[in-house]
């Protein structure tokens, strides 16, 4: 792996020299992982002018949820009470010659960047500006095995869930266990917090759940991720619970699930951001839906549970193979509930058959 966070250290080199910078300091956690392999605690990385530096306030945690640093990669730990790793690491670029350091802004503090003007006042500071989730967009087959076996787990912990007994159990009891599940298989931990709807709360996008119990003839709405060595993944699935689905119930969920399909059969490399989203949106739309639909059809996944691309009506942008998305449309009815469905899928070219679908439990609408 050593050779991979070269390349992508070698890569964002390049886009700062293009850029007239001639170092840069990574501080966000999850860009500092994807280039340096680990992101111990408040540490940042160095691209130096003549050594990179992940600059950190103690020993790195070698936990396989967490990472492990890159073995060519020196390790700066600060000493005593510690310090400010960013602070540090502009002082070490000063140390290396550098007159110029490219720093991602949306992620610095004020106070930081403070501090490094009153170490280095000589210091040129420039912006990153999303240079480093640029190259994490397209993921390399290795991303894609961890996302694939996050996948696996979270299939496998809905499925459990499916077989047990649900009527009469809380939305937080449920998201708890699936929580625990998800770690059981072998996650690093859910991806986000999990997400259970029942009743008039089935349906919401991002739902966080309360202590109102599942009763019969109830839509289930659930929406899950595992974490699996720091990448993250995403499903959602809807139910009804303890009888035959009624009319009302069966129409809105044949509508939703036509949506799904029609983001999922969209995606294609070369395909809009913005076209992908309305292929799924003209569906619920034209059924009458106009009102109260997610602001996106669906999101890039990787280290972060909502990265670029962004699947929706106003995003610019054409999707590119290997890029991991979630196809998540829904419509809920204030007082009555609904339906999500949501899947993390591959892009992949018609050649090599088409999007890859990751999470594969049943999208039939099952009565529990």
């Amino acid at each position: 792996m050593s050779e991979v966070y070269a390349t992508r250290r070698a890569r964002l080199r390049d886009r700062c020299q293009a850029g007239g910078s001639q170092s840069a300091l990574i501080s966000r956690a999850a860009n500092v992982r994807y280039l340096a392999g680990a992101a111990p605690r408040g540490s940042v990385l160095l691209l130096g002018r003549t050594e990179d530096l992940l600059v950190c306030v103690g020993p790195p945690d070698d936990r396989p949820g967490i990472g492990r640093p890159d073995e060519t990669l020196r390790l700066h730990h600060l000493p005593g009470a510690g310090g400010d790793p960013a602070v540090a690491a502009a002082d070490l670029a000063t140390g290396q010659g550098v007159d110029s350091l490219a720093v991602e802004e949306e992620h610095l503090t004020v106070s930081r960047h403070r501090a490094i003007r009153s170490v280095v006042p000589g210091l040129r500071l420039g912006d990153l500006a999303g240079a480093v989730e640029q190259l994490r967009v397209i993921k390399d087959e290795e991303e894609i095995s961890c996302l694939r076996i996050g996948a696996e787990i979270a299939d496998q912990a809905l499925g459990e869930l499916l077989e047990s007994i649900l009527v009469g159990r809380t939305e937080r009891h449920l998201a708890l266990e699936l929580e625990r599940r998800l770690v059981d298989h072998g996650a690093d931990g859910p991806a986000f917090a999990t997400s259970v709807g029942t009743g008039p709360n089935s349906g919401r996008r991002g739902h966080r759940p309360t202590d109102r119990r599942v009763e019969e003839g109830d839509f289930l709405s659930v929406c899950l991720g595992a974490s699996y060595r720091g990448y993250r993944c995403e499903i959602g699935r809807t139910f009804v619970i303890g009888t035959s689905p009624a009319d009302w119930q069966i129409e809105l969920y044949d509508l939703v699930f036509a949506a799904q399909r029609a983001g999922r059969e969209s995606l294609a490399p070369g395909a809009a951001y913005r076209d992908v989203d309305r292929a799924a949106r003209q569906v619920l739309e034209s059924a009458g839906h106009h009102e109260g639909l997610s602001s996106l059809t669906g999101h890039g996944v990787g280290l972060e549970i909502d990265e670029d691309p962004q699947l929706a009506p106003a995003a610019m942008g054409k999707l590119d193979a290997c890029v991991p998305v979630t196809v998540e449309p829904g419509v809920h009815l204030p007082g009555r509930g609904g339906v999500r469905i949501d899947d993390t899928l591959v892009v992949r070219p018609e050649a090599d058959g088409g999007p890859e679908l990751l999470t594969i439990t049943t999208k039939e609408l099952l009565a529990l």
